[in-house]
């Protein structure tokens, strides 16, 4: 039997109380989601002898959830994921300046952004869904309008989290919401993920210069690092001379993926557990990160820190700094519109 079970979480320094809300399947897999932030702190999938373990990097410590959370572990992230040159766009021949809280650029959505905010929380009485809900005023971290956002959190009995994003708003503003959980299916996660295999259906992907900003232009995968397209190990070519991979410290880029509308983009596989995880979407890119930049500061849910490259984000999103490119797809939500986008991730085994 599915369904959903609510418990006490913790405080945060606001005096907000938060409930971890439990989802599981009828074949046992299960996901907890917080309503701060919408962060997932754990995930069950099996391996291929059905044994389910957790395979998402959190805290050992509840309370770094709300205190330091710098590295966004399972959140809801928006505005605006990825970054924003120079904290600053314009829209409508108006400038706006946002927070810039990744040196000169605003990333995923400032210090302030859906990643710290208590959220609404109405689960499903009939079936395996979390909605949570949160209005960001006009202004805030610098960003117009007034928005309601609504994230669904669906656990099916295929074993596929499914997350429905939407968003309405009272003016014309910006909005790129994604989900920023690090995946590693070895469920150890003191191991880290060079020994899985990524297979994108990208032929591009986004270059980036010294500050993680795009540098304009799509770039062919072909005869580079960046070549997805069959499946290989995060390892073999993470630390290649390749002057991106350089800048990145490992892959912290934009991928473009095929097609159009909700469609298979690739998959994630572990080969010594079996479990693989299947990526959906509808979105434009995905970002590929292989957690470069984590800081080993915190003690993780196996006992020892979250090291660089034990965990990797597949964020599915807009490409980054949109707002200021404008040979790239709009991400202007405009007024009275609605803003709906599905990411599904599936596991399986083989």
């Amino acid at each position: 039997m599915g369904g959903i079970q609510i418990s006490d979480f913790g405080v945060t320094k606001d005096g907000d109380n938060i409930k971890k809300y439990t989802l599981s399947n009828a074949n046992g897999m299960m996901i907890e989601i917080i309503n701060y932030g919408g962060i997932v702190t754990s995930l069950t999938a099996p391996d291929r002898n059905g044994n389910y373990e957790d395979v998402v990097l959190g805290f050992a410590n509840k309370e770094n959830y709300f205190n330091a959370n710098t590295s966004f572990y399972g959140a809801i992230i928006g505005r605006y994921a990825n970054r924003i040159a120079d904290g600053k766009f314009t829209l409508n021949g108006k400038e706006f300046y946002v927070n810039k809280n990744n040196g000169e650029n605003n990333l995923h959505g400032g210090d302030g952004g859906f990643h710290t905010k208590v959220w609404t929380a109405e689960p499903s009485e009939n079936s395996q869904t979390l909605k949570l809900s949160y209005t960001s005023k006009d202004g805030d971290e610098g960003f117009p309008a007034e928005v309601l956002v609504n994230v669904f959190y669906t656990l099916t009995d295929e074993n596929a989290l499914e997350i429905q994003y939407e968003a309405t708003a009272d003016q014309d503003t910006i909005i790129n919401l994604s989900q920023h959980s690090y995946f590693n299916l070895s469920g150890d996660f003191n191991e880290k993920i060079t020994d899985h295999e990524l297979q994108l259906n990208a032929t591009q992907f986004i270059p980036i210069d010294h500050r993680s900003i795009p540098l304009g232009n799509l770039e062919n995968v072909e005869n580079t690092p960046f070549d997805f397209r069959v499946s290989k190990q995060l390892g073999r070519d993470i630390d290649n001379d390749h002057e991106q991979l350089k800048i990145a410290q490992g892959y912290d880029h934009c991928m473009v993926p095929e097609g159009e509308g909700l469609r298979f983009i690739g998959e994630l596989y572990h080969p010594k557990s079996g479990r693989n995880m299947e990526v959906i979407t509808d979105q434009v890119g995905v970002q590929l990160y292989t957690g470069n930049f984590l800081d080993a500061q915190s003690e993780g849910k196996s006992g020892g820190k979250n090291h660089p490259r034990t965990g990797i984000c597949l964020e599915t999103q807009h490409f980054p700094d949109s707002p200021n490119r404008k040979n790239f797809p709009s991400v202007v939500l405009k007024a009275g519109e609605k803003y709906s986008t599905k990411t599904i991730y599936k596991f399986t085994d083989k």
